[in-house]
């Protein structure tokens, strides 16, 4: 517990001490030129890597690797309900491309490459976006769903993962939650993506797949695969700095063969500022710790042993 909290304490300072100031929002006139660049500098990279490469097929594989579902409709603080509705159209139309996708051994799946640029003349509407931690109307929102729900199915199937970014915020208090916080992957158009590597020495195809009040999908293979993955969280609460709260966890994947435990893998550790009110009542009712780091002074250490 003490290297946890000493782990804490540095990740405050250098929330309190930016080391740097994102050049897009020093200079916003040129944020963008920025993206413009970047999404050239995106397509040239995808061109040049030779493993992200998919296929697509309506025959399905018969052997189950995983399965999972995700709720479409929760309460998400005081969002507007309608841009939820808008959500599920966003997500019909990138399914229709992602539905049967084949991914050979070695090969790279990319969330972007695949359901390509949302497009209002490709059936794409507004919907909820998050920028800078507020929840905003915007082409294609909802897509982030998506990204979760695949990272999650990828995380108990034997990938790598190439590229992820997770929520760099807590934007909206539990409701209906079901897996660990920060266990999802957040995606921005075309330079923040999902990339995972199948790692397997098989094929795998996802079906998945709309149902009135979920987001379904499968992971499939033509052979049954010896591994079985188990992800699950440690060291989760909150953590009071004067007024304002942190989240923290840290996500774990174990490897079982056979009912063997192989290895247990760290995968993230989750850190982020909470934009919502947290009031104790609140605490209490989903049984969150919360450590007090109000009255702590912090100092950077690594710049100390430099």
């Amino acid at each position: 517990m003490i290297k946890i909290e000493e782990e804490i304490a540095q990740r405050l300072y250098n929330y309190e001490n930016p080391k740097r100031i994102a050049f897009s929002i020093k200079y916003p006139l040129l944020k963008k030129p920025i993206i413009f660049l970047r999404h050239k500098a995106r397509d040239i990279k995808n061109f040049f890597d030779f493993r992200i490469k998919y296929e697509r097929k309506n025959d399905f594989f018969n052997c189950i690797v995983v399965r999972h579902q995700s709720i479409l409709r929760r309460k998400l603080g005081n969002s507007d309900y309608k841009l939820q509705e808008q959500k599920i159209i966003n997500l019909r139309q990138a399914l229709q491309r992602l539905n049967g996708v084949i991914i050979q051994p070695n090969h790279i799946f990319s969330l972007w490459k695949i359901i390509g640029k949302p497009k209002y003349e490709n059936g794409y509407v507004d919907g909820m976006l998050l920028a800078n931690g507020k929840v905003i109307k915007g082409l294609g929102g909802g897509l982030c769903q998506l990204s979760n729900f695949l990272y999650w199915i990828f995380l108990h199937a034997p990938i790598e993962t190439v590229e992820r970014y997770h929520h760099s915020m807590d934007v909206f208090p539990d409701s209906g939650r079901t897996l660990p916080f920060g266990g999802g992957a957040t995606i921005l158009y075309n330079f923040i993506d999902l990339k995972v590597k199948n790692t397997s020495a098989y094929p795998w195809q996802l079906k998945i797949w709309l149902t009135d009040n979920h987001l379904k999908g499968l992971i499939l293979s033509p052979h049954r695969l010896p591994q079985k993955f188990h992800v699950f969280e440690k060291n989760h609460f909150f953590i009071k700095r004067g007024k304002q709260y942190f989240r923290h966890n840290e996500i774990y994947q174990e490897t079982k063969i056979e009912g063997k435990v192989e290895k247990i893998i760290k995968i993230t550790t989750n850190f982020a500022p909470v934009l919502y009110g947290v009031t104790n009542e609140y605490l209490q009712k989903n049984n969150f710790k919360v450590l007090d780091f109000t009255n702590r002074y912090f100092f950077d250490k690594k710049a100390k042993k430099g």
